[in-house]
């Protein structure tokens, strides 16, 4: 057994290397040795029982092994801050959410959703019984009468409280209809779900087109033509039926064509005859499955024009001869335009050089599928639009187009 002196020598030692100044971290390197030589002169068996030999790191103490309160207190600070970064990305995360929401209903109420032009909807008692429109029939015979035609076409129009009528009432010049063949008829509607045996092609469009054109070219001692257009302001204005065919093209456009008659027969269609086209009350554009083969099929008169590639025109066999509309996706030939609004400079290239070669030809050029919120980038790429001399705006706010946000700026 090691004396008691001994033992007391050693843990001296150990203090002392403890004590000694470092380099690097490192205790001193006399103070290692000394330890280290004491050592290999008493031996292990001279350990008293029970006992560990010093540890050989001479920092290394038994309050290593053991939690400070220092190292606690580091721990639970670590798990403060985790929590508090966990609440701020929380507030960040909310903050976001309201200000979307926000200018989502700032945005809602610019666009003019709730707003009925002149506190007046002459629609209103549209289906209801006693008012003969359960048949689509009746319709007020002076809506007309001060509605100043714009540059718009209306989307996907049957999708209107009242398809066709609501689109005139706003002042667009164009309107889309999508068309289906179905059981020897055809029928209205973006999609199979939606078709209904009473909203047909001519329920919905020719009749009531044959109806007002009827109204404004009366036969009286005073007048006598037939040439007069849908808009009491401008009677020289075309309505541009854009017809997109959904079933397949080949058998669908010649019902269309026939279903077309009372409109011809009448005069009241834009035609091409000898090199020389010649625009009536409505013009008539066949998009979607429209075959261009059966729209050229005839080549000394057609009545009947084709909604030719924007996008492709360079070098193309598309002219007024053929074509009226030259359309293609914003979202596919230009892209996405970012918060600010405003369309870059590769975009505007873009945008330029579609509309010179739609103008090129005699084409009407026509975006689909532009953005319609926010309403700030939507009301910034109509501007661009209108200003680089685009001849038709793509809208499914009708009354946000025709009235709301233009005026102001006497772009109409």
């Amino acid at each position: 057994m090691p004396s008691m002196d001994r033992m007391a020598e050693d843990q001296a030692v150990a203090t002392s290397a403890r004590r000694a100044p470092a380099e690097n971290g490192q205790p001193s390197l006399r103070a290692f040795r000394e330890r280290t030589a004491r050592l290999s002169l008493v031996g292990d068996s001279e350990s008293p029982a029970g006992s560990s030999p010093l540890p050989l790191h001479a920092n290394a103490t038994e309050k290593d092994t053991k939690s400070s309160p220092t190292s606690e207190s580091f721990k639970k600070a670590v798990v403060d801050r985790r929590w508090s970064s966990c609440w701020i990305l929380a507030a960040i995360i909310t903050s976001a959410i309201w200000g979307y929401i926000t200018l989502f209903l700032l945005d809602t109420s610019r666009q003019g959703y709730f707003r009925k032009r002149s506190g007046v909807d002459p629609f209103e008692k549209w289906g209801k019984a006693g008012t003969g429109t359960e048949k689509l029939a009746w319709y007020p015979t002076d809506f007309l009468r001060d509605v100043q035609p714009v540059r718009c076409h209306s989307h996907n129009d049957y999708w209107r409280k009242v398809p066709l009528f609501s689109a005139l009432y706003a002042g667009c010049t164009g309107v889309e209809v999508d068309l289906w063949l179905r059981n020897g008829d055809l029928l209205v509607g973006h999609d199979e779900a939606s078709l209904q045996p009473d909203r047909t092609f001519q329920s919905l469009y020719v009749n009531p087109l044959v109806e007002i054109l009827t109204r404004q070219n009366p036969h009286t001692a005073y007048y006598n033509g037939s040439y007069n257009g849908v808009f009491d302001t401008d009677p020289s204005q075309t309505l541009v039926l854009l017809i997109d065919l959904k079933s397949d093209g080949a058998e669908t456009w010649p019902l269309v064509m026939k279903q077309l008659a009372p409109l011809r027969e009448r005069g009241w269609l834009s035609y091409y005859t000898n090199g020389r086209f010649v625009e009536g009350p409505v013009t008539v554009v066949g998009t979607g499955n429209t075959p261009f083969s059966q729209i050229v099929q005839n080549a000394t008169y057609r009545d009947a024009f084709f909604d030719a590639p924007l996008d492709q025109l360079e070098n193309s066999k598309y002219d007024l001869s053929n074509s009226y509309y030259a359309s293609v996706s914003f979202w596919k030939a230009i892209g996405m335009v970012l918060w600010r609004g405003t369309p870059n400079e590769s975009q505007m290239r873009s945008i330029r050089r579609h509309i010179r070669e739609a103008h090129k030809r005699g084409l009407k050029a026509r975006y689909w599928k532009l953005p319609s919120w926010p309403v700030h980038v939507r009301n910034n790429i109509w501007e661009v639009l209108i200003r680089e001399g685009i001849d038709m705006l793509n809208v499914d706010d009708l009354e946000a187009a025709a009235r709301q946000d233009w005026t102001d700026v006497g772009i109409f």
